[in-house]
């Protein structure tokens, strides 16, 4: 059902993927789409402090250091997965660089800074660890190879499986440098869904092969704000399209229908979070409703160099809607899956701002390598997961520098994360979840002396490292791997869903034939998906998908690398 004007809720990436192919491929006007949001950093984000401090998710707790930059998280591109997202970015301008797309910015910085890892891992007593063996026995081998070989329609045999419960038989996989990698790679968990690591097994299985190095990754020139976002938020304005913010819709009004099953929205109710006025917008039959239906930076929390992040037990702005939404009709997926399992979903991040390169300068010293070619994981050296077994303790990654246009030339920014939030550290007694900044810069120093090569260990920099600090922003995210959570094919609700007269579903909480999420790849997708049903332009234009798990010379190279 072909419609003229679209409602978007939510202005995160998939959202104005779909704006840009309605304008383009639908040859609409700007000003008939209108997006309502809390904010238009989206999932990729990374701002100057003192700009995200206002933001709804932090305002019930003010900071007394708004100096240096945030990023609640990041993401690695892959030019060869990630067809959809870089034929959006070839359809935008660039913000910074002149006569360029946002697409063409990446593809020229990439091609002169290639990703080449020498310090995937690291532990104590032992330095930089060789990933190019990846530790795994016959066992891991056949079961990994199951994975890879299941074809699609075989799929739903492992709803609601973790990948704890699939490698059951072969537990060992879990102390290999393999899952180290991948865990660190993706944020994958032992309890997260083994449906989802066979959809990264086919989508990524050339990446296998080189993950000890990362090869295959793609970055921006900037941060992904400016780098993605902000070239697409500049495009739609340009063209007419409205911007809503501080917006915060908690409740449908849907069309009653005999059945009760076609899903046609009439109305959205929305909170405005600056006043606390709650108003009601009229939906015509004429526009669709565009629905990001969950955020992985939903009720994410900051904190500051001398404060932890406060855990906020909200639910979640765009998950509460679509729970709203499943009260009204049952083919829209569970979204208690997700955001009810806060032990499989949580964990924490910094983004450290320091007025000098001295910290640069040792992690480059003690890595052997230069800024942005790393993400830097360091394994534990006592046992330190339930089941007993070796893990990881934190990742950082060293992005070029700048990482933000507004950068100063001395400034240096690092980011790192902790995917076990409520785990100790082994230089700070106290769970990561309850740290300060400067703890956290305190754990890190602690990690890189364990894997000092000498002859002058960082421990003896510590004061000035202290010293050059700006600031160190800890972020909680409750729900930062909610989307890996273990489920069901019908715990997500399609892109349209049966019987949905104007209403798509677009993000990372949506059910797409072979995508997998965690990605802007899948975002862009879903938007694009929806851009077209209710644009009427043909799916046969949608872009083209490689499909690598069915290439036989990738698959030999797979079956090579896991003897290694």
């Amino acid at each position: 059902m072909t419609k003229s004007k679209a409602i978007m809720i939510g202005a995160g990436l998939s959202n104005m993927a779909s704006a840009v192919y309605f304008i383009q491929e639908g040859h609409w006007k700007g000003d008939q789409i209108t997006f309502y949001a809390l904010d238009d950093h989206g999932s990729n984000d990374g701002a100057p402090t003192d700009s995200t401090t206002d933001e709804y998710w932090n305002k019930n707790h003010p900071m007394e250091n708004t100096k240096g930059y945030v990023a609640r998280g990041g993401r690695m591109l892959n030019y060869r997965t990630y067809v959809d997202l870089m034929d959006l970015m070839s359809r935008i301008p660039s913000t910074t660089e002149p006569n360029m797309t946002a697409a063409e910015d990446t593809y020229d910085f990439d091609s002169k800074h290639r990703t080449f890892d020498k310090a995937r891992l690291l532990q104590g007593g032992k330095g930089i660890i060789n990933g190019g063996h990846l530790g795994l026995n016959n066992k891991d081998r056949i079961y990994l190879s199951r994975l890879v070989l299941m074809p699609d329609d075989k799929e739903q045999k492992l709803d609601n499986i973790t990948i704890a419960q699939y490698f059951k038989e072969t537990p060992h996989i879990f102390q290999t440098n393999f899952w180290y990698m991948w865990e660190t790679t993706f944020a994958f968990r032992t309890q997260s869904s083994v449906q989802e690591l066979r959809r990264y097994m086919h989508q990524m299985i050339y990446e296998f092969t080189q993950i000890e190095h990362l090869v295959g990754v793609n970055r921006t020139r900037y941060n992904q704000f400016e780098s993605i976002m902000l070239p697409l938020i500049n495009y739609l304005k340009d063209h007419g399209c409205k911007f809503v913010l501080n917006r915060r819709v908690t409740d449908w009004q849907f069309k009653e229908t005999t059945m009760q099953d076609e899903i046609t929205v009439t109305g959205l109710v929305m909170e405005n979070v600056e006043t606390g006025e709650t108003e009601t917008v009229e939906v015509p039959e004429d526009t669709a409703v565009i629905f990001t239906n969950g955020s992985i930076t939903d009720s994410a929390t900051q904190g500051d160099y001398n404060t932890p992040a406060p855990e906020n037990m909200d639910y979640g702005a765009a998950a509460g809607l679509w729970k709203k939404a499943t009260d009204h009709f049952y083919n829209l997926g569970n979204p208690d899956k997700f955001f009810a399992d806060r032990n499989a979903s949580e964990w924490v991040s910094f983004t450290l701002t320091t007025k000098d390169h001295i910290l640069l300068n040792e992690i480059t010293r003690i890595t052997t390598q230069v800024p942005g070619n790393a993400l830097n994981s360091f394994l534990s050296t006592k046992k330190i997961t339930p089941l007993g077994h070796q893990d990881i303790n934190m990742s950082i990654v060293v992005h070029h520098q700048p990482h933000f246009t507004t950068q100063k030339p001395n400034e240096s920014v690092i980011w790192g994360y902790f995917l076990y939030p409520r785990r100790k550290g082994e230089f700070v007694e106290k769970p990561y979840i309850e740290m300060t900044g400067k703890e956290m810069l305190t754990e890190l120093i602690g990690q890189l002396s364990k894997v000092d090569p000498g002859p002058t260990n960082i421990r003896e920099k510590e004061t000035e490292i202290y010293d050059s600090v700006i600031n160190n922003i800890p972020v909680y995210m409750p729900y930062a791997s909610a989307l890996f959570n273990n489920r069901a094919k019908t715990d997500r609700p399609e892109v349209i869903p049966e019987h949905s007269t104007n209403l798509a579903f677009t993000g990372e909480f949506v059910e797409q034939p072979y995508q997998m999420i965690f990605t802007e790849q899948s975002a862009v997708r879903s938007g694009e998906v929806a851009a077209f049903h209710f644009a009427g332009v043909p799916m046969e234009k949608l872009v083209k998908n490689p499909r690598y798990d069915k290439d036989p010379k990738t698959l030999a190279k797979a079956t090579k690398k896991m003897f290694m």
